[in-house]
């Protein structure tokens, strides 16, 4: 059995006149980011193999998740193509990971995430946003082989945000 999990990289900022690539976080994609990355340690298997596109906004993304969840940043594999937008390119990438990982955590881009998710999740997502996170799990024994899987879980920003008050400097007892 394989799993992938599938990260939008967070909000980035268009305050600079950057590349695309070069584009950092915004305050409200680090926000988000945290938000997310606080919520998703119950659905990660015990061990992984982190891939991140080498974008400057998805690994920023990678590190705040490393950060809130202990992994080492140095075990981090950045990879150029990963930096698409293709869902076919995506998952060209995905079906070379090493058979002796099982698991593997994916800091991407959309389109590519949303539409991957939909030929091979079992659930229509109408977009992936920024910071969402989706697991999914496929019955096949090599990445090469994988094809349609189960979505197993789904987490959003904008949803966490409904249950998480935030944090004012006032705290009422």
């Amino acid at each position: 059995m394989k799993n992938l999990i599938l990260i939008r990289h967070a909000k980035s900022s268009w305050d600079a006149p950057l590349i695309d690539k070069d584009r950092p976080l915004s305050k409200r994609g680090i926000d988000d980011a945290h938000i997310v990355a606080a919520h998703i340690e119950q659905y990660l298997p015990k061990s992984y193999i982190v891939w991140s596109s080498t974008a400057q906004r998805a690994k920023n993304t990678a590190y705040i998740f490393a950060e809130n969840l202990s992994i080492p940043v140095d075990t981090i594999i950045f990879r150029d193509d990963l930096y698409t937008f293709d869902e076919n390119m995506l998952e060209e990438v995905i079906k070379k990971c090493d058979n002796q990982f099982d698991n593997l955590i994916l800091f991407g881009h959309n389109d590519a995430i949303t539409n991957f998710v939909n030929i091979f999740g079992n659930r229509i997502l109408d977009n992936v946003p920024t910071s969402g996170f989706v697991s999914l799990s496929f019955g096949q024994d090599d990445w090469r082989a994988i094809e349609k899987g189960i979505t197993q879980k789904v987490l959003f920003p904008r949803e966490l945000k409904k249950h998480d008050p935030p944090l004012t400097g006032k705290q009422v007892h």
